[in-house]
């Protein structure tokens, strides 16, 4: 499974699983980072040396077509999963160094041998 998908799809599993758990539950990797240092770290993962910047109107125009807001991209959201981690769910991905190359490995993979059947 993708490392981008087994941390969402291992929570949801635990919670469903769980009696004591009601209500509102962050699902979102523990260690939340600016998106600077999250671009950086894909890069690096990806051995990609530079990475172009993204001018506001580029996203309004992208905004546009995906039928989305900017506001989604460009504010920031701190969201860490304190009722999980309270509770003891463990993250196999908890930092997005290991997610990204964990990622960037398995696009490797399906570079060379295609995509895998569903």
């Amino acid at each position: 499974m993708d490392p981008d998908h087994e941390d969402f799809t291992a929570a949801v599993r635990w919670l469903i699983d769980r009696d004591d758990i009601d209500g509102l539950v962050n699902v979102a990797a523990p260690n939340p980072l600016p998106n600077a240092d999250f671009m950086r770290t894909l890069r690096a993962a990806c051995g990609i040396s530079f990475g172009l910047p993204t001018n506001k109107w580029m996203l309004e125009i992208g905004a546009v077509f995906m039928r989305t807001e900017t506001e989604l991209i460009l504010k920031s959201r701190r969201v860490v999963p304190v009722r999980l981690l309270e509770r003891g769910f463990t993250f196999n991905y908890p930092d997005w160094r290991s997610a990204a190359n964990e990622l960037c490995q398995e696009w490797a993979r399906e570079r060379e041998s295609g995509p895998r059947a569903a």
